[in-house]
């Protein structure tokens, strides 16, 4: 199991050049130059170029010269070849450590420009959900599979049009580049259609359109989207997606599933029927929770797939933010480890026109 102190590492590998060489000290003087423990002095600049800048890497470097030098003084090595080939093996990992830790010290600026980058990219693509929109709350989770990075191949979005709130939540195809390539893709063109196509199926059908024309190659999302407006239900078009949770105010919960299930968003040239809209209540008190399958696709040691209805309990917090963080941490402890697919999710809470809390849940 790894190491769950990453800075408790770091310490004892800070530690370990000072270490190392009092302990190949020690035994060169208590073995004598018979066994020839002067060499294994260059293990100290050697671990302090593993964690330490250059300088850092040559002071050690000098110190283990220093100590080679009254080490073999003490065992009289300098009469003979041995010593000098010790000093030279010093100065050799010494010389290698300090050109490793400045290419090392080159990259983590690159990363550390690169990861700058990543969070702009972030902010432009994924953008925070409003707190509030008309009479719902609404509080984003998005864990990347990719080590390190900040977005990845799902997205999400809720935009509140003059034709209703219109949320999007979707899971591209593949990974890396060429998925945040096809989700900005999508996003760009459910921001515009959301404010202008009157009915919910016209908007699935421009984003359709946007991917046939701006996409080369199948690519293709699964995807959900939902309409809120001023009655208390939602309509949902479903493009092979996960169903949505729906958590009433009393706390039974409900996965209402469309008519037909139609193919994703990027697959509308093979020939498949469009997806039908289909109306479910939603009313003051409850929940709505959209999700991508690397939510619950996620498995725990024994292969168990993680099941968000068994866990509906813990979006009972009144705050949605930390709702949804309880229901995140949780997921993360089922998969005991870093997530092998992007998981989104976005929960909208109904708490009622012109109210600023949410209603008690059961």
């Amino acid at each position: 199991m790894a190491d769950q102190n990453p800075s408790r590492s770091w310490t004892l590998l800070s530690r370990m050049p000072i270490v190392v060489m009092a302990v190949v000290a020690v035994a060169d003087v208590v073995a004598g130059p018979g066994v020839g423990f002067l060499p294994l002095v260059s293990l100290g600049p050697a671990f302090a170029g593993l964690v330490g800048g250059w300088r850092r890497t040559a002071v050690f470097g000098v110190a283990a010269l220093l100590l080679c030098v009254a080490l073999g003084v003490y065992d009289g090595l300098f009469e003979e070849r041995r010593g000098y080939s010790a000093l030279a093996s010093v100065a050799g990992v010494t010389g290698v450590g300090v050109a490793a830790a400045v290419m090392r010290s080159r990259r983590e600026v690159e990363l550390a420009s690169m990861r700058s980058i990543a969070e702009v990219a972030q902010r432009v693509l994924l953008r925070p959900v409003p707190l509030t929109a008309g009479p719902l709350q609404a509080a984003v989770s998005y864990t990347s599979a990719v080590a390190e990075a900040r977005i990845g191949g799902d997205l999400y979005e809720l935009v509140a049009s003059p034709h209703g709130i219109r949320v999007i939540v979707g899971d591209v195809q593949g990974k890396g580049l060429a998925a945040v390539e096809t989700a900005a893709v999508v996003l760009g063109a459910f921001r515009e259609a959301a404010h202008d196509e009157p009915s919910l199926v016209g908007l699935g059908e421009r984003l359709e359109r946007s991917m046939t024309r701006e996409l080369e190659g199948e690519k293709f999302v699964t995807a959900i989207l939902a309409e809120i407006g001023t009655g208390h239900d939602a309509v949902f078009l479903n493009y092979g997606h996960p169903a949505p949770m729906v958590v009433r105010r009393d706390g039974t919960v409900e996965f209402p599933e469309p008519p037909a299930y139609a193919l994703p968003l990027g697959l509308g040239a093979h020939g498949g029927e469009c997806p039908d809209p289909y109306r479910v209540d939603f009313a003051p008190g409850d929940q709505l929770l959209l999700y991508t399958d690397g939510v619950t696709e996620a498995r725990d040691d024994s292969g168990r797939f993680y099941s968000v209805g068994e866990r509906a309990h813990l979006l009972k917090e009144r705050d949605a933010h930390r709702a949804l963080e309880a229901l995140r941490a949780d997921l993360a402890q089922h998969a005991g480890g870093p997530p092998h697919d992007d998981a989104a999710m976005l929960l909208l809470r109904y708490h009622g026109h012109g109210q600023g809390k949410s209603l008690p849940l059961a």
